[in-house]
């Protein structure tokens, strides 16, 4: 095998500062009128990281009630009863604390969602008199050959009516307030700001986009606790296990284990003094060793290639490739000066390696440690277009990570010789044991092919065999656990869903201590098969049991956040025994042009092609990677490959899981993806009677093509009709429809219409000055005409700023660097391929919204607003019928790098803040109904149905905020707009 070694580090300090061990030590914390400016439709980038309706997730409205907190002491004596009370903890004072809170939903999510699965099984046994087969034989006559779900849905939601779980409202299912229950499990939900402040939080805060949505608003919205000491005897007292999802500082260096220790509290994970080891990446160094440290490894100290990156960070946030030893010491001082570590450490450039990351899960009994390491994951950085050469030694960064974009491609298992893999399962086994590891990990390295040359100096930290060489690089303790992370994906090629994986994890930590090890041993969670079962022609018609396709994907520039809706639909909607959910890839074409049929003037798509995926093909960051799997996933040699991996890792996992009575199976099947045409798919849709879920972000899943085809055939589908869909793709045709609402308060903002060829012909002043003089103003907001709302919207205040943009089309680039205006702007993603036709409109001023979770104003606010224009931006989603659309809670849309809400505000994980409800000293109480009254005029206007969202600017007063009450959680509204289609097509 090839030797597993250390990378070669350099650490350095600031020079104030000395050296501590673990962050613990270090910080000591205390033990009225609505602009209706764009309408969206159909998919509504319905992803998990947000609960706004802004850019992504589905419109889950903020909670208003104030968390109740037991004091300690009152649940004690009580009997458990079989459930186990889990504490999620998530947040801290790492810049990563967007991920932490993405994780403790996904926690929350697929705990949840087992636990509703579970009572709707229970609940549809108590009720076998409502529901038998003499019903369903006698509703499948009545339906005519119809589609299937309506008469399911009256079911079931007689069956709710004598459910204990209904909360009267239909199929919405009421939860408890601070915590998720099921017959097994009972999560409650934690958080911890960035002043190590600790709160009990309800599960709706839970859904917010990022931390700041309700950093400033934590005193009135949840229960703090005075001191960490308090928080600890809180949860000695009100749950038997505490899983940690903090990544980075206190949650990955010892911080948060250390307070469990103490107070003699269970949790998943490694102990402290384990993970103080683990996570301390560095030696002892000082700064002015660094030019002799280049020296000694053969690095030129004006242009040597080093990565810098915080020494106890998580793994992403700061993350930089530097050039000699001045680049070096600036990047380090930044680290610092930004607070983000105050120890940084250097590490050589690994030039033409390969990296790596993977999964350890331990299955051992007790106190014995069993680590098998899951199928490796091979990080591939790509680059298109024109790209500077710096960019070119870029590293896998926070953006890359968590980014949806095609700067990165994920390959499991690994493109790496057989040997190589195995030489990564067995040292990073090897490395979970040494290191004292418990439950899982995720280990990264590189593999270095036989090909890499080392400097002479550092030949022998090094070794190498005719392969190459598996270099270790990070630990990270508490893996991230987004929807498509690495556990997930892989987990689910070795045979777990995400429910399945993560019980296995909480289970397994549970069997250290001798007081929970009765309760995870009478766990009766049973894990089913997935119920994403492929299509196909002899696809059986399972008695009660509807099937739900939901596509996404396409060619717009925005089908990668398509594949983040899609793939939240299909997770959220397993909930329900009732319905059988198949996840479908809308295959990108890779820049090619829809054919235009000269004859009937239409969009020819026959040529599309739709794939039906398996689970773990879902568990992809972009549509080309789906892609690429499948087409991976069908050849034979790679599928022997993949298949002898798997099976390997199976059989390792089975050893040690065998023994916990706990553990009841494997839950995802080993299956091929299968290819349709378009027109097969929809035939396919028909003969099975299923309803399909539009998660096609612009392209024919907006413009009213898809709807078009889908109503030929008679399949129900969400969003709206066909002419809605037509009139919503169009922004100019949107703002003609709404013109003669002006009298009601509803303005349109004016656009002039551009050819890209045009603008490309002419000079560029004189374009500017024609735009400016004819929309009167000064400076313009540019946007593709027929695309998403996401790449390449701009602001431009100059001519120059066109001369800048135009050129960007001309050279199709990918992005526009940030700052290359003459406004500060963040990065500004372009559309691929270029759009032909383009919007010009005045660009609107609204005041900057500062929320800090840090500084407060001078009345003790942690937001501040001036208010000079009193115009804000707000993003609404409506949701019913046609006729009687009801406007959400409204969010104000905060935006942190520039004048215009950048893709990574919108759709990166742990990115971009959402005020839901707008706060009270930001909108008056009737400023808020008017604008709500407004937007439902708006989309009665325009005959919306199922869910839209709509964008608009709002002149606003001071007053109290309104809130949606109850909260609507994911999987309940995914069901909404599922019997919303149905009952539009009986």
């Amino acid at each position: 095998m090839s030797s597993i070694v250390p990378s070669s580090k350099f650490a350095m300090l600031p020079a104030d500062q000395n050296n501590v061990a673990g962050a613990g030590a270090a910080r000591s914390p205390r033990l009225g009128v609505p602009t209706a400016r764009e309408v969206r439709t159909t998919n509504l980038s319905l992803s998990s990281t947000t609960t706004t309706t802004r850019g992504v997730g589905a419109p889950r409205a903020a909670v208003t009630e104030v968390v109740k907190v037991e004091r300690e002491g009152e649940r004690k004596g009580k009997e458990r009863g079989g459930v186990l009370r889990v504490g999620v903890v998530c947040g801290g004072p790492s810049a990563e604390r967007g991920i932490s809170l993405n994780s403790a939903r996904s926690v929350l999510d697929h705990i949840q969602l087992a636990n509703v699965k579970q009572r709707r099984r229970q609940s549809w046994e108590s009720c076998r008199d409502l529901v038998t087969a003499t019903a369903i034989s006698r509703s499948r006559r009545d339906r005519g050959g119809g589609n299937g779900i309506s008469t399911i849905n009256r079911r079931r939601r007689a069956s709710h009516e004598r459910d204990e779980s209904c909360d009267g409202e239909g199929d919405l299912i009421s939860f408890p307030a601070r915590g998720e229950s099921g017959d097994d499990l009972h999560v409650n939900c934690y958080y911890i700001d960035c002043n190590f402040n600790a709160y009990a939080i309800s599960s709706a805060q839970v859904y917010s986009n990022t931390p700041a949505d309700f950093d400033f608003k934590l005193e009135s919205l949840a229960q703090g606790f005075k001191s960490l000491s308090d928080f600890a005897e809180h949860l000695a007292a009100s749950v038997d296990i505490v899983f940690p999802v903090i990544h980075g500082q206190f949650g990955e260096d010892g911080g948060i284990q250390e307070l469990l220790e103490k107070y003699n509290i269970p949790f998943v994970g490694t102990g402290s003094s384990a993970c103080r080891q683990a996570f301390d990446k560095s030696s002892e160094a000082n700064e002015s060793e660094l030019s002799k440290w280049f020296a000694a490894n053969q690095l030129d100290s004006n242009s040597g290639k080093v990565v810098v990156k915080p020494t106890r960070a998580g793994s992403s946030i700061g993350v930089k490739v530097a050039y000699g030893v001045a680049d070096s010491l600036k990047s380090a001082k930044a680290i610092i000066s930004e607070g983000i570590d105050d120890k940084v450490l250097i590490e050589v450039f690994l030039e033409g390696g390969s990296e790596f990351t993977a999964i350890v899960l331990d299955v051992g009994s007790g106190l014995d440690c069993h680590p098998v390491v899951l199928l490796p994951t091979e990080v591939e950085l790509q680059f298109q277009g024109k790209v500077d050469v710096r960019e070119k030694d870029a590293i896998f960064n926070y953006r890359r990570k968590y980014l949806p974009t095609q700067q990165v491609a994920y390959h499991t298992p690994p493109r790496f010789p057989i040997d190589i893999i195995e030489s990564i399962r067995e040292g990073a086994s090897l490395l979970f044991q040494q290191l004292g590891l418990r439950d899982f990990a995720r280990i990264d390295g590189w593999f270095l092919p036989d090909s890499f040359h080392m400097s002479s100096s550092a030949e022998n930290k090094f070794g190498k065999t005719e392969l190459g060489t598996v270099v270790f690089t990070d630990i990270n303790l508490i893996s991230g656990m987004e929807q498509t992370s690495f556990l997930f994906q892989q987990a689910s090629k070795v045979g777990f869903s995400h429910s399945n994986i993560l019980r296995s994890i909480i289970y397994h930590a549970c069997s250290r201590f001798p007081e929970l090890a009765s309760v995870s041993s009478a766990s009766d969670h049973l894990p089913e098969r997935s119920t994403s079962s492929l299509l196909s022609e002899a696809a059986p018609k399972c008695e009660g049991v509807h099937k739900v396709f939901v596509i996404f994907g396409g060619d717009t520039s925005e089908r990668q956040v398509s594949l983040m809706s899609g793939t939240n639909v299909w997770l959220n909607l397993q909930a329900f025994d009732d319905l059988e959910v198949i996840p479908c890839l809308l295959a990108p074409t890779f820049g090619q042009e829809y054919v235009i049929n000269s004859n009937e003037n239409e969009v020819d798509v026959s040529s599309k092609t739709v794939w039906s995926l398996p689970y773990s093909l879902v568990l992809r960051h972009t549509t080309e990677e789906v892609l690429a799997a499948c087409i991976e996933a069908v050849e034979p040699a790679r599928v022997a490959f993949t298949s002898h991996l798997r099976n390997k890792v199976m059989n390792d996992l089975l050893e040690g899981l065998k023994a916990h009575s706990w553990f009841k199976g494997f839950d995802i099947s080993d299956v091929s993806p299968v290819r349709f045409s378009l027109d097969q798919w929809i035939k396919q849709a028909k003969e099975l009677q299923a309803t399909v879920f539009i998660a096609v972000h612009g392209g024919i899943g907006e413009d009213g093509t898809l709807q078009s085809l889908l109503e030929a055939e008679g399949v129900p589908y969400t969003g709206p009709g066909v002419m809605a869909s037509k009139i919503c793709m169009d922004k100019v045709a949107t703002s003609l429809s709404l013109s003669h609402l002006a009298n009601s308060g509803v303005h349109t903002i004016q656009k002039d219409v551009q050819d890209k060829k045009d603008l490309l012909s002419m000079s560029t002043l004189d374009k500017w000055n024609e735009l400016t003089s004819k929309l009167k103003c000064r400076t313009l907001c540019v946007k593709p005409a027929r695309d998403g709302c996401s790449t390449g919207v701009a602001r431009l205040c100059c001519a120059e700023d066109l001369s800048v943009y135009l050129e960007a089309l001309k050279n199709s680039l990918l992005r526009i660097p940030p700052n290359s205006l003459s406004k500060v702007h963040g990065m500004i993603e372009m559309p691929n391929p270029p759009p032909e036709i383009l919007i010009f409109e005045p660009f609107i001023e609204t005041d900057e919204i500062i929320v800090s979770a840090k500084s407060t104003d001078e009345d003790g606010h942690q937001l501040r607003w001036k208010g000079h224009s009193r115009w804000v931006e707000i993003t609404v989603g409506v949701v019913g019928k046609r006729g009687s659309m009801r406007s959400l809670s409204p969010s104000i849309t905060v935006k942190e790098s520039g004048d215009i809400l950048s893709l990574e505000e919108k759709f990166q994980g742990g990115t971009g803040i959402n005020l839901t409800p707008p706060p009270q000293s930001i909108i008056s109480n009737e400023a808020l109904k008017r604008c709500k009254q407004n937007i439902e005029l708006i989309a009665n206007t325009l005959q919306l149905e199922g869910f839209s969202r709509i964008d608009a600017f709002v002149n606003v007063d001071s007053g109290e905020a309104l809130a949606e009450e109850p909260p609507i959680y994911p999987h309940q509204f995914f069901r909404t707009l599922l019997d919303l289609a149905s009952e539009r097509s009986v």
